[in-house]
């Protein structure tokens, strides 16, 4: 049987199976005596073997398809046949000893029984385990088959009642022996008692075969439930090995399991959703980091398009599958988390995880807390702030493993940076168990990172493919070559010839250099300004050949009709001229819709040449053949070290090209300060928490009080020293200490009443409270320069709302930042002042801006009268929103304001952000009651801006008004709609949506539908639980006493 029972469980286990070397001895994992279950053995962690960096990691994997019926029925025969072979054995013995000594020898018989039992017992015990997990694992059906006919009135083999019983108690009790006096009391049974006995036995272990044998009959008969059983033995293949991975993890061994301690079905979604089949040398090393292995801070820095997002999956899936905890993802931009939130529902639909979007106006404060399935949070830096916040504030920080930040250089960009600062150091702070993994292309004063993140670091120079970078200097290009004198070496002249039109229109050879590259391979030409992007893109195709239209034609027509079709029949003339020749420009004057089919087109190869600005780098990820710089600018100020190798990054296309090359143009005045560029190393990364300080150190301050996390002078000095500022103090801090500088700001907090001071008796153990101003200013995460300006406007706003139209509650809602940059054009304010209604012309009124005011501003008339400049900008862009709300076209409230759509649309997404920042301050305020349900709405309005039956299909992350439109036509109206849908049906019913898009877009709107379904199961849950303070029998029998 143990042979028999060792067959059993490798046929049946679901675990990798250790594979020795050849010269290695096979090592046989030796059975426990007793009887587990089958369930349990399986569980159990076998030592599994580790990868070297040479074997491919997605090599063979063994599967349960050996699990078959056929396999128990075999071995179920075999367990039978040896307890046959034991009762012909044991019968023998009672047979004999009758023959040769009658009486005695039948008790001597009983006496070899007992002599044997222990060993009999424990087979039986083995056997009996093993025949119960045989049918655990065969299907329903053959399940209920056996257990008839073990159940049936007359047993196996017509069996009598007495004989049933005795079988059943040696199979139920397997631990309880015969007691000694019974055997040695035992009466001698006769001959013909002995001969029925002996009948009996052999007639039910006949029966027995036969009934096994007759097994699959039966089956066949019985009706199966409906189910899936592959899907059910997958379920069961994925838990185990979530399970031996968790185990795996949590030991000190090396060994990786299936897929770096994740179940092999992550290795089979990489092949089919990214068409990754191996990993690169360096994320093999870096996964197998001790400091990865023992949950240590990281920091690791590669160039572009090395695939450091990828060992940041791994390491995020890790965390939610095996340790089961929540991760947080930190991008810098909506457009990066979108595309990160369609990326990986498809893996949370399969894998069992929730992909949360913190993005805009999109997230929830504090996140819903789940009962087993754990969260992926994927945040712009703003939003990460925010929910990191609400976790501290509920006491759930803890439940947050794993928090990745990507482009960790941004913590030395200004404002943003200052935000990334504070989230990381309250993390640090109060959480011990959190690990934060950090990842950058452009970093250079690593060390100061390390102590602020208290984190090991990995750094290498790896790139899939080889990135040549070149200059170009009138015809002459030259190739950058550190070992050289100046730095570079001479390559070629450039071979063009220019007719004397062509040089004018075309000084700097453009055409010559994509010309060399375009229609085969792609090419980005970066450009200092969005006009210029829209000029090159334009004089390019005025000296292309026709050629070039013929290149991909139908799919270059059908890419006009698609923006014509989500743009309302708009399309922008120069897009109109550019793109039959496979070129259009790529900047933030064009709208999502457009960007995202552009970006499509690109990727697929239907256009081979972008003109863009310095944002295409840092955003999305387009690579190319060849990326030329038009100019060593951004803008007017000259190109920073880490700009430039984020563009040049671009060049190269990993498993399409076998070498990238990078092409700057300068004049002859740029070459001093170009050579420096090339040469010099990347700029440090510095705090920017007191630089920064209305959205840096004062709000760290008032957070830090408001959290409780620190409340008293030592206590917030103490956090200050372990922040990034605190680190580079020696450097940043030249006239003041950092204790000087918190007492100063907390000076300051106080005195406008954002803090108050504790009542203590001694000086130095002063402290501090929150006040309701700076609870709503912190919590609404509103800007400190403007929290005050803000509750002056509310409050003004209660003496007479204007609920007629929403104009007064948009410019209540109007971003303060962006209108302190707006220009107005006068013209086209006056003329919208004009065609106010009463009401809304009311508003304006209370505001305190005139149409007499806008008159002489327009026909420019000197003003005595003072008027403030930023209430007047701020209605200006509330017009905006106003128009753009009512027609909800973009185009013609472009048209109509003069402005590039792309800024429509950003200051619509800046409204909506912004709205649900006031609607949080609200909250914390009771005087503003009245506003919470207003703006509830109308943040609702502002973040999707479409006819109301559109907003349920654009709650599904990637799908924009275009596309929610088309979606509705197609029948598609409801989110469940769209979670149910076929994608090959999708791509055949809508235009222009390829099978990626479509794959993608069902799969966020499951797991948007799973969310809300699990959060409404939680809300049954919570109102059927008994409360914790229940009042009990006993303690209301204490209180009459």
């Amino acid at each position: 049987m143990d042979e028999g029972g060792s067959r059993l469980r490798r046929r049946v286990s679901v675990r990798k199976r250790a594979r020795p070397s050849p010269g290695e001895p096979r090592q046989e994992r030796a059975e426990e005596p007793g009887a587990g279950s089958r369930r349990r053995r399986t569980a159990e962690a076998q030592p599994l073997q580790s990868n070297d960096s040479d074997e491919d990691m997605f090599g063979d994997y063994d599967s349960f398809a050996e699990n078959s019926f056929l396999a128990h029925v075999d071995d179920a025969g075999r367990q039978c046949m040896q307890d046959c072979e034991r009762g012909k054995h044991a019968a023998g013995l009672g047979t004999e000893g009758l023959r040769g000594e009658g009486g005695a020898t039948a008790a001597g018989g009983f006496a070899e029984w007992e002599t044997d039992e222990p060993v009999r017992s424990r087979s039986r015990r083995e056997d009996a385990s093993a025949q119960r997990g045989t049918l655990e694992d065969v299907p329903s059906s053959q399940a209920l088959y056996f257990g008839n006919v073990e159940n049936s009135p007359a047993g196996v083999g017509n069996q009598r009642p007495e004989e049933r019983g005795w079988e059943a108690s040696s199979l139920d009790t397997p631990n309880e022996e015969f007691p000694r006096n019974s055997v040695e009391q035992h009466q001698q049974p006769d001959d013909a008692s002995s001969e029925v006995r002996r009948g009996s036995e052999e007639n039910r272990r006949k029966s027995l075969k036969e009934h096994l044998k007759s097994a699959m009959t039966g089956n066949a008969r019985a009706q199966t439930p409906v189910f899936s059983r592959t899907k059910q033995l997958k379920e069961t293949l994925l838990s185990e090995e979530i399970s031996v991975a968790k185990k795996t993890m949590e030991s000190s061994s090396d060994d990786l399991g299936p897929f770096y301690s994740l179940p092999s079905k992550v290795r089979d979604l990489y092949v089919q959703f990214k068409g990754i089949e191996k990993l690169y040398e360096w994320q093999h090393t870096c996964l197998t980091l001790n400091s990865v292995q023992e949950r240590k801070n990281l920091i690791y820095s590669l160039p572009t398009s090395g695939g450091k997002t990828l060992v940041a999956e791994i390491l995020m899936l890790q965390e939610l599958l095996c340790r089961r905890r929540d991760v947080l993802m930190i991008l810098p931009y909506v457009a990066i988390v979108q595309e990160k939130i369609s990326g990986l529902s498809s893996f949370g639909i399969e894998l069992g995880f929730f992909v949360e979007e913190y993005a805009g106006s999109k997230g929830k404060f504090p996140p819903i807390k789940r009962r087993e399935k754990k969260s992926l949070y994927i945040a712009t830096i703003e939003k990460g702030h925010s929910l990191v916040n609400s976790l501290i504030e509920t006491g759930r920080i803890g439940s947050l493993g794993l928090v990745v930040v990507d482009e960790l250089h941004m913590i030395g960009e200004g404002s943003r940076g200052a935000i990334l600062e504070m989230t990381l150091a309250k993390i640090l702070y109060t959480s011990k168990t959190t690990q934060i993994i950090g990842m950058s292309a452009t970093l250079n004063n690593v060390e100061d990172l390390q102590e602020f993140l208290q984190a090991e670091c990995y750094t290498s120079q790896f790139r899939p493919v080889e990135l040549k970078e070149y200059l170009k200097i009138n015809d002459a290009i030259y190739e950058v070559d550190n070992k050289a004198e100046n730095g570079m070496t001479f390559s070629r002249l450039l071979n063009c010839q220019y007719s004397d039109t062509l040089k004018k229109m075309d000084p700097d050879h453009l055409v010559a250099l994509v010309t060399e590259v375009i229609p085969n391979y792609s090419c980005l030409v970066f450009c200092p300004t969005k006009k210029n992007c829209e000029n090159v893109a334009e004089m390019i195709c005025k000296f292309l050949s026709k050629e070039y239209l013929k290149h991909r034609e139908k799919e270059k027509h059908e890419l006009i009709k698609n923006l014509k079709s989500i743009s309302g029949g708009n399309v922008c003339p120069i897009l109109k001229r550019t793109i039959p020749f496979g070129v259009a420009y790529h900047h933030s004057g064009l709208t999502s819709d457009e960007k995202r089919l552009l970006e499509e087109a690109y990727s697929t190869g239907a256009l081979c040449l972008f003109t863009c600005t310095s944002t295409l780098a840092a955003g999305v990820n387009l690579p190319a053949r060849r990326v030329i710089l038009r100019a060593p600018y951004v803008a007017k100020e000259f190109l920073k070290r880490s700009q430039y190798k984020q563009m040049i990054g671009r060049a190269g296309r990993a498993g399409i090209d076998s070498v990238g090359e990078s092409v700057l143009i300068l004049q002859e005045k740029d070459k001093q300060q170009v050579s420096e560029l090339i040469s010099r190393p990347l700029e440090n990364c510095y705090s920017h928490l007191v630089q920064e300080f209305t959205k840096g150190i004062q709000t760290l301050f008032l957070s830090l009080i408001g959290l409780k996390i620190a409340t008293n002078l030592d206590d917030i000095c103490h956090f200050m020293g372990g922040t990034l500022f605190g680190v580079q103090q020696k450097i940043l801090l030249k006239e003041k200490s950092l204790r000087e500088i918190t007492v100063e700001w907390l000076r300051y907090l106080t005195e406008k009443g954002l803090l108050q001071k504790d009542v203590v008796d001694k000086p130095k153990d002063e402290s501090f409270h929150i006040t309701k101003l700076g609870r709503a200013s912190f919590k609404g995460t509103i800007d400190l320069a403007y929290c005050d300006i803000l509750y002056r406007d509310l409050k003004k706003g209660l003496e007479g709302l204007v609920l007629e139209s929403l104009l007064h509650l948009i410019y209540l809602t109007t971003p303060y930042d962006m209108a302190s940059q707006c220009v107005p054009d006068w013209m086209i304010y006056f003329r919208q002042f004009s065609q106010l209604s009463p009401a809304e012309q009311n508003v304006a009124a209370l505001l305190g801006v005139s149409e007499n005011f806008i008159g002489k501003k327009a026909s420019g008339q000197a003003i005595k009268k003072k008027v403030d400049k930023d209430i007047v900008n701020r209605l200006y862009l509330s017009f905006v929103l106003y128009t753009l709300l009512k027609e909800t076209n973009i185009w013609s409230v472009s048209e109509k304001f003069n402005m590039p759509r792309g800024y429509i649309q950003s200051l619509l997404a800046g409204a909506a952000s912004f709205s649900s920042c006031v609607l949080h301050f609200c909250e914390e305020l009771e005087e503003f009651w009245v506003y919470r349900a207003l703006l509830v709405e109308l943040t609702k309005k502002l973040t999707y801006c479409v006819k109301a039956e559109l907003i349920p299909l654009m709650e599904v992350t990637g799908v924009l008004e275009g596309r929610a439109k088309q979606l509705y036509n197609a029948g598609y109206k409801s989110l469940i709609h769209l979670a149910n849908a076929n994608p090959e049906v999708l791509i055949r019913t809508v235009d222009h949506l390829s099978r990626r898009q479509a794959k993608q877009i069902v799969s966020s709107a499951k797991m948007l539908l799973h969310e809300k379904a699990e959060a409404l199961q939680e809300e049954v849950e919570e109102l059927l639980r008994l409360p914790s303070d229940f009042p009990s029998v006993e303690a209301s029998s204490t209180e009459k006493a």
